[in-house]
C-alpha cells in the first residue's frame, strides 16, 4: 500500500477551487479506450455513492471559510494498493470503496484535535472519492528513465530528417529511419511491441483510489491539516489551550492494519510502511532484517521488489552503499537458495 496526501498547487501557489483538479479526476470516464464493459465510476463520500462532479466542486470551494490565499483549501490523498493486494480484491470497486470508507475512519483518528471537547470523527470530515482503473507512465518512472537515452537519440534522429527535408544539410533519409527503428527495438522497456514513453498505458490492473478532503470540517469552522508539521501539540490561542497535529505515522500504518483485517490479507515485510522507514532510515538494518524472514517469505520479497521494479525503495547514500555491499550478496545468495528449495513458485 502506498498512500500519498499533499496540498493541490498551482504553480507557486494553493488552488484557489478543486474544479481544475475535478475535471482531471473525470478524464478516465470520457477515454475513448475505457473498455465497453468497464462502468462510469463517480465520486462517493462516507454515506452516499453517485455524486457529480458539480456537487463535488461546490461543496469543497464553500468549504473555505477564513482560509487565507497562502493556505491549502483541500488535500489530495491518493492510495495506491499493489498488485498482491489488488489480486486479493479481484479489482472489486466495491471493496475498494469500502476499504476508502474504513481508511477515512483512520485518517480522522489521527487528529490531534477536539471538537466540543471530543475527539474527530469521520463525521467531522468532508471528503469525496473516486476509484479509477488505469495509471499512465510518468516520466519518474524507472521504464521511462530507462529508456530515455533511447528517445533521445531518436528525436536527434528525427530533427536530422526535418532538416533534410527543409534543405538545410545532405543525408540519406532512408538510412536514418532504419537506425530509428532500430533503436525503438532496443529500448529495454516495451509494451505490447512498442517503446513504453510518458503517457502510455500500464498494463495490468492499475486500480487506486484519489481522495479530495476539505481543509475544513463539516460544519466549515475548524481546521484540519494533515500538511501539519506537528504530530501531537497544544498551542494557546485567544487564551485557551487547543490541541493540534495530525500524525502521519499512524495513519499509514493504520491504513495497512485496516486492510489487513478487513480482507485478511497476509502482508509481506517489505510491504509493510515500517519496512520502507527503515530502508531509509538505516539499509543495512533492513537488510538484515529480510535475511532473517522464512525462506518463502523472504523469496516473495524479493519478488515483490523485483516485479515493482523497486519503486518503494529509494536510491541508496553513496556513504551507505558500501556498508550494505556483503549484505545485499547475503540477501542474493539466501533467495536463491529459498528458489531452489521450491518453497515458492516465482
Amino acid at each position: 500500500m502506498y498512500i500519498t496526501i499533499s496540498a493541490q498547487k498551482l504553480g507557486g501557489n494553493y488552488s484557489p477551487s478543486v474544479a481544475d483538479y475535478v475535471d482531471y479526476l473525470e478524464k478516465e470516464n470520457q477515454m475513448p479506450e475505457r473498455e465497453q464493459s468497464q462502468k462510469f465510476e463517480n465520486f462517493f463520500n462516507q454515506y452516499n455513492d453517485d455524486i457529480s462532479p458539480e456537487d463535488v466542486i461546490q461543496e469543497i470551494d464553500a468549504n473555505t471559510s477564513k482560509l487565507k490565499k497562502i493556505e491549502p483549501k483541500f488535500y489530495s490523498i491518493t492510495v495506491n494498493p499493489s498488485q498482491y493486494e489488488l489480486r486479493r480484491l479481484e479489482n472489486d470497486s466495491e471493496a475498494l470503496k469500502r476499504y476508502t470508507r474504513e481508511l477515512m475512519k483512520d485518517y480522522a483518528s489521527c487528529f490531534n484535535r477536539e471538537i466540543n471537547g471530543r475527539p474527530i470523527s469521520v463525521n467531522d470530515i468532508k471528503y469525496y472519492a473516486k476509484v479509477e482503473h488505469h495509471r499512465t507512465f510518468k516520466g519518474n518512472d524507472f521504464q521511462v528513465k530507462e529508456n530515455q537515452v533511447y528517445a533521445t537519440k531518436i528525436l536527434q534522429l528525427k530533427n536530422e530528417i526535418q532538416k533534410i527535408h527543409r534543405g538545410e544539410k545532405e543525408g540519406n533519409i532512408k538510412k536514418i529511419e532504419l537506425e530509428i527503428n532500430r533503436l525503438e527495438k532496443a529500448a529495454p522497456h516495451q509494451k505490447n511491441g512498442k517503446r513504453i514513453v510518458q503517457g502510455m498505458f500500464k498494463e495490468g490492473n492499475q486500480s487506486h483510489i484519489h481522495i479530495i478532503v476539505s481543509r475544513k470540517d463539516v460544519s466549515n469552522s475548524v481546521s484540519l491539516s494533515p500538511g501539519s508539521k506537528y504530530k501531537s501539540s497544544e498551542v494557546e490561542i485567544k487564551g485557551k489551550m487547543v490541541k493540534r497535529g495530525f500524525d502521519r505515522d499512524a495513519f499509514f500504518q493504520k491504513a495497512e492494519k485496516t486492510f489487513d483485517k478487513n480482507f485478511g490479507y497476509q502482508r509481506n515485510f517489505v510491504e509493510t510502511y515500517q519496512a520502507r522507514k527503515t530502508y531509509i532510515q538505516n539499509p543495512k538494518l533492513y537488510f538484515s532484517a529480510v535475511i532473517g524472514l522464512p525462506a518463502s517469505e523472504r523469496a516473495l520479497a524479493m519478488k515483490m521488489l523485483r516485479e515493482s521494479g523497486l519503486p518503494m525503495l529509494p536510491v541508496i547514500p553513496v556513504s551507505q552503499a558500501q556498508l550494505t555491499v556483503k549484505l545485499i550478496k547475503s540477501l542474493q545468495k539466501s533467495i536463491g537458495v529459498a528458489l531452489r528449495s521450491g518453497s515458492i513458485g516465482i
